[in-house]
Formats: C-alpha cells, structure tokens, sequence
C-alpha cells in the first residue's frame, strides 16, 4: 500500500506516524479501545487476539512484517478495536493517524481503490481460513502451515511464533496440537523441538497438506 503512495503523500504519512518499538508481550492496544490509529509492522510479530469472557484468548491472526493491520477501521465513525494487539518478541510497527490517512483518501480515488484491493484481498484470506476450519482436519491444517510455512531449499526452519499461539490461530486446543505433532513424528514425517522444525519426509508432509479433508473430532 504505502510503495503506491506519492512522494507528497508519503510525506504527509510521515509527519503524523510514530515508529514504536515493542518489548515481548507488550500491549498496543486493548480490544474496545478507540481505534483513532492503524500499524505497519517492520520488525517481529503482533499477536491479534479476542478475549472470550472466561479470559480465554482465541488468536485470530499473527501479523508479519511488512503488513497492515486496523486500517479498515477508519471507514467506522466512532471505531473500536475489536481485537488485542500484542508484541510476540521484540518487534517494531509505525503507528499512523487514521484521520489524516482517511482525508488523504478523500483526494485520491487511486488510493481508494488500492486500499479497497488490499482488503479484497484480506477478505478472500479468511474465507480460505473460514474453509479450512470447516472442512479441513486438525491434521490437515497443521500440516498445511507447517509445509507452507517451509523454505523450499530447506528441511529444517524455525517457528517464528510459539507453539500455543500457533495452536489457537490453527483454533486447536494445545494437548490436540502436542498430540498431531506426536503422530507426525511417529509417522517419520518431521521433529519439532523446542522451535525447531526438522521436516524428514517433505512428500508426505504435502500430501497430508493437500488431501485431509475430513474434519477431526478432536479438534
């Protein structure tokens, strides 16, 4: 979004963002707080997550650098985050006004509809996630993170998150999680330790990827 900007433009961002640096399990903002800003992240990740009354926390996204987040919030009169903003790690995001972003907006009907493709494009990403969980297995939907989440000229890789955030992103409980990559393991498809991934079978890992389809109970 922010390559397509003008030089003006850019500098009118500029002048009203603010660079903030995160220390790990920092908050930036509380779900139901006024969402007067949105974020660019440039360093580590940021944890979206909801707070279920029993203080249960389901993670709906993990944000990785180079990606917006709360930008569509602007459109709202009166918006309110809907979600926690936490720093996993040590991270870094710009913080940008949304009120100046939405009076720039205004002057540019390019912009408009570059920001109206990137929330296309954000609004088909979880329809494909609403799919997974739908009709895909616990199985497959670890496994599918795992194998896409692989570097091609690689078999081993770290997890840039913790496994239990993993878990509640892939919407699975931790035990259910602990006991997929028990039975990949078994299977000699891969080995996790601690944040290492050593992947021993890449062909089976894509298969079970591609073909579990049937939804899992344990889930």
């Amino acid at each position: 979004m922010f390559g397509r900007l003008t030089e003006e433009q850019m500098d009118q961002v500029v002048r009203r963002a603010k660079r903030i640096p995160l220390t790990d399990g920092r908050s930036l903002f509380e779900q139901g707080d006024a969402a007067d800003r949105f974020y660019l992240v440039t360093r580590g990740h940021v944890k979206l997550f909801r707070l279920a009354p029993d203080g249960n926390e389901k993670v709906i996204e993990v944000v990785d650098p180079g990606h917006t987040f709360a930008e569509a919030l602007m459109f709202l009169e009166q918006p309110r985050y809907p979600v926690c903003a936490q720093s996993l790690g040590a991270s870094e995001v710009i913080s940008i006004d949304s009120q100046d972003f939405l009076a720039m907006l205004r002057k540019s009907v390019d912009l408009c509809l570059l920001l109206m493709a990137d929330m296309s494009f954000r609004l088909r990403g979880l329809i494909r996630e609403i799919d997974d969980l739908s009709q895909h297995s616990a199985t497959c939907r670890v496994a599918g993170y795992l194998f896409t989440h692989a570097p091609a000229n690689s078999n081993e890789f770290d997890l840039k998150i913790p496994k239990h955030v993993l878990a509640s992103w892939l919407s699975l409980k931790p035990e259910t999680f602990s006991r997929i990559i028990k039975g990949l393991r078994s299977d000699g498809v891969l080995e996790i330790k601690g944040s290492k991934v050593l992947i021993k079978d890449r062909a089976e890992l894509e298969r079970i990827a591609d073909t579990c389809a049937l939804p899992d109970s344990a889930s």
